[in-house]
């Protein structure tokens, strides 16, 4: 159990504190968890919030730009091919004087 200082600190800085139970763990998972903690020099449980945090950040980063997304989405329909106007000769800048 947190004294009213540890969560007080954890207030200031804006994180929750949020707790989990794993129930049914497979004995081999729960096998390679411990030897990879060991050799991390970490705590199972330090080693589960580190394999939790950088699963979930590879999901969060898109693996194609949202242009070939929609390039590949409508890629079976064909493309079109478009005139582009003649360009017209520009006028010259503004001075300022």
């Amino acid at each position: 159990m947190q004294t009213w200082l540890e969560f007080a600190l954890r207030a200031i800085k804006g994180k929750s504190i949020v707790s989990i139970t794993i129930r049914n763990l497979d004995d081999d998972v729960n096998t390679r968890l411990r030897v990879n903690a060991a050799e991390n020099h970490r705590s199972m449980e330090e080693e589960a919030r580190w394999i939790l945090a950088e699963a979930l950040e590879r999901q969060a980063v898109p693996s194609k730009g949202l242009g070939t997304a929609i390039h590949e989405l409508f890629k079976p329909f064909g493309g079109v091919d478009l005139e582009l106007p003649p360009s017209e000769s520009r006028r010259e800048p503004p001075t300022f004087y």
